[in-house]
């Protein structure tokens, strides 16, 4: 066996294995326990965005002072997220404490394969579409006002001649 030969194989095998993968990407979202609902939907509209580009999303609520006693809130905050965007997506690891933060994670729910480009046999060939794109790029005549309306017998006026001053 040729050793250039498989060595070239198997880079191509590498190559198309490579074109399949997607990269995990974590975007991550940072709230308060106490945040106004104006400031929350646009923190859910992040969100959501971040869901329908196929992107996880990790959701960190921060408590700072007393906030830390009443951890029933920030759970209670994600809980909420989570059923809003539910159709967008999952909830991958349930909200936990740790530390001065609560987290949760949120995956993109599967979405269905896309489709590969069309056969060879399905597509026009390259001379019918060349032919095609020079139909189009041809300048069609434009007709003028005049000639679409219908031409009316002209009358020619003379003007009078001066009259000749024998002064």
């Amino acid at each position: 066996m040729d050793y250039g030969k498989f060595k070239y194989e198997s880079a191509v095998k590498a190559r198309e294995s490579r074109k399949n993968q997607t990269q995990t990407i974590v975007k991550e979202i940072k709230l308060r326990p106490k945040i106004d609902p104006h400031d929350y939907g646009t923190k859910k509209g992040h969100v959501e965005r971040f869901l329908k580009a196929g992107d996880k999303v990790k959701v960190t609520i921060m408590f700072r002072g007393r906030e830390q006693s009443r951890p029933e809130l920030g759970f209670r905050l994600l809980q909420k997220l989570a059923d809003d965007v539910q159709e967008l997506g999952f909830v991958e690891s349930q909200a936990k404490q740790d530390g001065r933060n609560m987290i949760m994670v949120i995956g993109p729910h599967k979405r269905a394969p896309e489709r590969k480009p069309e056969s060879k046999l399905d597509r026009p060939s390259l001379a019918e579409e060349q032919e095609a794109a020079r139909q189009e790029a041809q300048p069609r005549p434009v007709p003028s006002p005049r000639s679409a309306a219908p031409i009316a017998a002209e009358t020619v006026v003379e003007a009078p001649a001066p009259a000749s001053s024998d002064v």
